[in-house]
């Protein structure tokens, strides 16, 4: 029988609980009953936010094929409870945690996609647990300013993640509790203005050269091939590929736009070549379970083994790979405009910042230190 070992650790100043075992499509099936269960890139492990009686939940949801280590999950949890900076830990209340899902269940019912629900679900958790005391019906925009200052910076916590709590906030509060929440007037962080990552050509070839197995190999090059977030990547379906014309069909992408991409012949003979040793069936690429789709995590661990192939230390993500893409179209002259539409970018804006790491029109200006 399998081993569970649970574990307490905090995240983003809240206490989380770990969920270690070796990798078992059963056990993850199960896992993503739990409420909020997800993967942690940076703990290898699954969590869900951690509550009060949520380790009995674990055990009951388990009890017939796991056995539960529980060793250093007590350990902390007793250090927790001793702790004086702990005691006042405030946990959601039974009639908040509804209001909660309740404003899950209406995200889905307007189909935002599962990352923001997620992200959404987090962040406003984190909000009403640092209000726990405090009624719904009194919070105001004071409170979020309080809540910035005193939550966010104290803990040195990311300006994405509060523009996130406040865009929640907005949002719970204007559909669940009718309540007008005026943002405006909450000093939002100013966004810093990161440079994409991109890698040479060569990079990339080596890194999409590092597998043998087809299976991996067809899924970086895709990425690359067609600038794909990872999640087009795991959504395509085998009758997304138009063959005859040369097209990749991208269902329902980021803001559930569908968009088209041009597939060169090199990827088309690569992916009749998986096709004929793999013959998915529902997804174009599939786990180790015929018929379901291949995990996001796994698609990441086939990245990270590229790299350790190629000995290439840099923090590279998918991406990067996508980030590649445009900007070697963009150096091979490729209109911004025709980048826009392959990229499924909603503004000029975004796409505009990849002329700022091309390097083809950089590399030609002379500096006046070679005149001296």
């Amino acid at each position: 029988m399998e081993t569970i070992c649970l574990d307490l650790e905090k995240y983003k100043g809240q206490h989380i609980l770990l969920l270690k075992f070796k990798y078992s499509p059963a056990l993850i099936q199960l896992v993503r009953q739990l409420p909020g269960a997800r993967w942690s890139q940076s703990y290898k492990a699954f969590y869900t936010d951690y509550c009060p009686g949520i380790e009995k939940q674990v055990e009951l949801l388990f009890k017939q094929v796991a056995l539960i280590n529980r060793t250093e999950f007590d350990q902390k949890l007793s250090g927790l409870k001793n702790s004086p900076a702990e005691t006042k830990q405030r946990l959601i209340g039974e009639e908040t945690a509804l209001k909660i899902e309740k404003f899950r269940n209406w995200m889905k019912s307007r189909r935002y996609s599962e990352s923001t629900i997620g992200t959404y679900t987090d962040a406003l958790k984190t909000f009403l647990k640092f209000y726990a005391t405090k009624a719904l019906e009194e919070i105001n925009n004071e409170d979020i300013v309080q809540f910035n200052n005193q939550y966010i910076l104290a803990n040195k916590l990311s300006v994405s993640f509060q523009n996130q709590v406040v865009n929640a906030v907005k949002l719970f509060f204007r559909t669940i509790q009718n309540k007008m929440i005026d943002v405006d007037l909450i000093h939002r962080p100013k966004r810093g203005h990161p440079l994409p990552n991109v890698l040479s050509k060569e990079e990339i070839k080596k890194i999409l050269e590092a597998h043998t197995n087809i299976k991996h190999k067809v899924m970086l090059s895709l990425i690359y091939a067609c600038g794909l977030r990872r999640s087009e990547l795991l959504n395509l379906k085998p009758n997304n590929i138009d063959s005859n014309r040369g097209l990749l069909i991208i269902k329902e992408a980021k803001g559930n736009k569908d968009r088209i991409a041009p597939v060169s012949d090199k990827m088309i003979s690569m992916l009749r070549e998986y096709y004929k040793v793999y013959k998915p069936l529902n997804w174009l690429f599939e786990g180790q379970n015929r018929g379901e789709k291949y995990t996001a995590e796994s698609l990441q661990n086939v990245l990270k083994q590229a790299l350790t192939k190629t000995k290439n230390t840099k923090p590279v993500t998918l991406h990067w790979l996508r980030h590649s893409y445009a900007t070697h179209l963009l150096e091979s002259g490729t209109d911004l405009r025709y980048i826009q539409e392959l990229l499924g970018h909603k503004s000029s804006k975004t796409t505009e910042i990849y002329t700022h790491v091309s390097t083809k029109s950089i590399q030609k200006i002379k500096s006046p230190f070679d005149d001296l």
